[in-house]
């Protein structure tokens, strides 16, 4: 066959199938595949990870009909892309200017026993969890946490599940603490100061109960009342990037107080450290993740053509009694969610049918808060989970999926306990 019949052939069958009457169900099937592939984060025997899942589903819905080339980019939220973005472009640089490894060695210095070692990296990585994101503070610290464990002497095992613990606790107190709640922040409006006066509280409680479960789950660890000195010397920094990247993320932070439009805040901030004598642009970009904006602009268009198909307006039929029962019920369909397909498409899913609530700041904050910590049940819950795993691993460290299990299965409950009781009391 020549060419052009073979795409009159397809253009045939396209045409078949976005006449038929299953065609919102052929959709629905491309969008669940592709759901599914995307909490899984592979399809068997396919070299694909969650951002060429999500990018490939995208695109098939809209080659074959779902949605028109134009819907597909009205899809795409670009606040919070841009947002992401800045975030980015400010932690590469605290990155390269040894930020993230001066903290650590401050850490060795401070601590004095083991339960004060697991305090100060819990309380570190929620702290710079909820200023920066979650993923790339557990990308930092995890190597840090495994040299500060063996020059101690330490089982770095509860060490590790702590910074990631606390890292998506953490996270739950601002907007950009982590990607779904920059989703949040932009869908709902909610200051920044007023989303973090409500959920701060939540983390801190949080982090509390995460390392008191931690000293019970590991007691032998944690029995041990002194640590040996620390042998290590002076950490290399480089300060004048140091001292940039701390006043823009000053710049930005006040930006947000102030009330400025979030993505321009962490935009500006970005823009402030690439006016530079110092660092190569090419540098910066090149320790961007780009797959991670990829991996939003594929959903974006997924959970675009999901709302255009209608299936939106049926779960929100479905769920709206659960999830208006009260915020217990509607974090225990946030947690369900995020741990089916993530917590991203979780909140993606919500996103459309939310504004419809009786009390939409409530849902808002109730559905950043269950969805955030309900990253810590299992291993596979967050992305932050299977970096410190991963790069764990790689350095012969086996943190299992039920040594995990351990300590994340009380520990979720305990933070969303805290979670719904504190949203509830103050409304």
């Amino acid at each position: 066959m020549s060419p052009g019949s073979i795409l009159g052939a397809i253009g045939a069958v396209l045409q078949v199938l976005s006449s038929m009457e299953y065609a919102n169900s052929f959709y629905l099937a491309i969008i669940v595949l592709t759901l599914v592939g995307v909490a899984a984060g592979r399809y068997p025997w396919l070299r694909m990870n969650r951002a060429t899942i999500a990018l490939v589903g995208g695109v098939a819905l809209v080659a074959f009909g779902a949605m028109t080339l134009d819907e597909a980019y009205a899809s795409l939220d670009m606040n919070t892309l841009a947002l992401l973005f800045g975030v980015m472009i400010l932690n590469v640089n605290l990155m390269l200017a040894g930020f993230f490894r001066l903290v650590a060695s401050r850490v060795v210095r401070v601590a004095r026993s083991p339960r004060q070692l697991l305090a100060i990296i819990i309380a570190v990585s929620g702290v710079l969890s909820a200023l920066f994101l979650n993923d790339t503070i557990v990308l930092m610290f995890t190597p840090l946490v495994l040299g500060i464990t063996q020059t101690l002497r330490r089982n770095p095992i509860p060490y590790l599940i702590g910074l990631a613990t606390a890292a998506n606790i953490g996270s739950v107190a601002t907007i950009t603490g982590n990607p779904q709640n920059m989703i949040i922040g932009v869908a709902s409006g909610i200051p920044y100061l007023r989303f973090a006066g409500y959920l701060t509280p939540v983390a801190i409680l949080g982090m509390v109960a995460a390392w008191a479960i931690l000293v019970v789950v590991y007691r032998r660890e944690f029995a041990d009342r002194a640590l040996p000195p620390d042998g290590n010397g002076p950490v290399e920094f480089h300060r004048p990037l140091l001292v940039k990247g701390l006043v823009a993320t000053g710049v930005m932070v006040a930006g947000l107080a102030a009330g400025a439009p979030i993505p321009l805040a962490a935009l500006s901030a970005a823009a402030l450290l690439l006016i530079t004598r110092r660092v190569e642009p090419q540098r910066v970009f090149g320790e961007v993740d780009w797959s991670l904006l990829v991996f939003f602009s594929g959903l974006f268009m997924v959970t675009g053509a999901l709302e255009k198909t209608g299936a939106t307006a049926r779960l929100f039929a479905v769920a709206r009694p659960l999830a208006e029962a009260g915020g217990a019920s509607l974090a225990a369909v946030g947690v369900v969610l995020s741990n089916l397909v993530s917590n991203v498409p979780a909140v993606l899913l919500f996103r459309p049918i939310i504004p419809q609530f009786a009390n939409p700041q409530a849902a808002w904050l109730t559905l950043a808060m269950s969805t955030t910590l309900a990253g810590n049940l299992t291993l596979l819950g967050s992305v932050a989970n299977l970096i410190m795993a991963e790069m764990a691993r790689e350095r012969g460290v086996y943190v299992s999926f039920g040594e995990y299990l351990k300590a994340g299965v009380p520990i979720t409950l305990a933070t969303l306990a805290i979670g719904v009781a504190w949203l509830g009391a103050v409304g």
